[in-house]
C-alpha cells in the first residue's frame, strides 16, 4: 500500500468493490488518467471477476480484507442495500491512509448508518450521474464520465483532503460537482433518475401484456418506442433496492406522476383537443432544460 500522494501520482492502488458497469469504467478512467497502477477486484461472482481480468479491467482478484489491505483508493459499486452492511466492514478495517468512495444512488441511508463509525471521514459520499441499461464488466466504458455531473454529499463530514483527491479525480474525468447533502440527493435523484426506471418498467410490462393479444406489436415498435423502454432492460437486482430505499421520494413522484397520466387520461376521454394541446404544450417548457 502507497501513500496517497502516490496516488495522485499513478502510483496507488485502487480497489473495487464489484465489478460491473460503474466500477469497471472508473477502473478504466482510474488507469488512463494516471491514477492508479494497480486495480484489485472484489466480486461475488467469479465469472465477472475472470471477465474483467480478461478485459483488463482488473489486474487480480482478491478476498475483502486482503483486497482493502493492500490498497489506497477502495471504491465501492455494488447494490445500495448490500453497500451498507459491506460498507460497515471495510470502515472497520481500513487506516486514515486509506479512502473509501461509494458510487450509489441513494445516500440518506447510507450515511444515517455511518455517521458515528469512528472512520466517517475516511468516507466520501459519490453520485457519478451517468449508466446505461447494461450491467456487468463488459459493459464498462472509456471516457464514461465526460461531460456528467458527480453529487458530492455531506463533504463536511470527510476529510478535507479525501475530499480533495476526490474532487481531482472525478474533475480530471471531465465532471462537474455538485454538493448536496444526502436528503436532498435522493429527493433529486427520484425526479432525474428514479422516476425514469420505473416508468420505462411499467411502460415495458403494459407492451408485454399486449403483445400477448397481438403478435406484431414489436415488429411495429420504433425508435421513439425504443427510446422510453431501453431503462426497462436495466438490472433488477440493483433497481429494486434502490427503489425500496429511496421509496417515500419514489412514491411523491409516482403519485405526481399518476396525477398528470390522469390529464391525459380526462382530455382523451372528454374529448377536450384544447386540453390535450395545453397539457403537451406545457411539457414542451422542458426543452429550455434539456438542449
Amino acid at each position: 500500500m502507497a501513500h496517497l500522494e502516490d496516488t495522485i501520482n499513478g502510483n496507488g492502488v485502487l480497489c473495487i468493490i464489484g465489478v460491473g458497469l460503474i466500477s469497471g469504467s472508473f477502473a478504466i478512467a482510474m488507469k488512463a488518467n494516471g491514477f492508479a497502477k494497480k486495480v484489485i477486484g472484489v466480486s461475488r461472482t467469479s465469472a465477472s471477476a475472470q471477465k474483467a481480468i480478461d478485459l483488463g479491467i482488473i489486474d487480480e482478484v482478491l478476498p475483502l480484507e486482503d483486497a482493502i489491505r493492500q490498497s489506497d483508493f477502495i471504491y465501492v459499486a455494488i447494490p445500495v442495500d448490500v453497500t451498507i452492511p459491506v460498507m460497515k466492514q471495510i470502515l472497520d478495517m481500513i487506516t486514515d491512509k486509506q479512502i473509501v468512495i461509494d458510487a450509489g444512488s441513494t445516500k440518506k441511508v447510507l450515511c444515517n448508518s455511518i455517521e458515528n463509525h469512528p472512520m466517517r471521514k475516511r468516507f466520501v459520499a459519490t453520485h457519478p450521474m451517468w449508466g446505461t441499461e447494461n450491467s456487468g464488466p463488459e459493459a464498462a466504458q472509456k471516457n464514461a464520465f465526460a461531460g456528467r455531473a458527480c453529487v458530492i454529499c455531506e463533504k463536511e463530514l470527510s476529510d478535507e483532503a479525501a475530499v480533495a483527491l476526490t474532487e481531482k479525480i472525478y474533475t480530471t474525468f471531465g465532471m462537474h460537482i455538485i454538493y448536496m447533502d444526502a436528503g436532498n440527493h435522493d429527493t433529486h435523484a427520484a425526479y432525474v433518475s428514479h422516476i425514469s426506471h420505473i416508468t420505462s418498467f411499467a411502460l415495458a410490462n403494459t407492451v408485454l401484456e399486449k403483445e400477448k393479444e397481438e403478435d406484431a406489436i414489436f415488429e411495429l415498435a420504433g425508435g421513439g418506442f425504443e427510446s422510453t423502454v431501453r431503462l426497462a432492460k436495466s438490472n433488477p437486482a440493483m433497481w429494486a433496492p434502490i427503489f425500496m430505499q429511496n421509496r417515500e421520494n419514489v412514491l411523491d413522484v409516482l403519485n405526481e406522476h399518476i396525477s398528470q397520466l390522469r390529464k391525459f387520461k380526462a382530455s382523451l376521454e372528454k374529448e377536450n383537443l384544447d386540453y390535450l394541446i395545453e397539457l403537451m404544450e406545457n411539457a414542451n417548457k422542458i426543452k429550455r432544460i434539456l438542449k
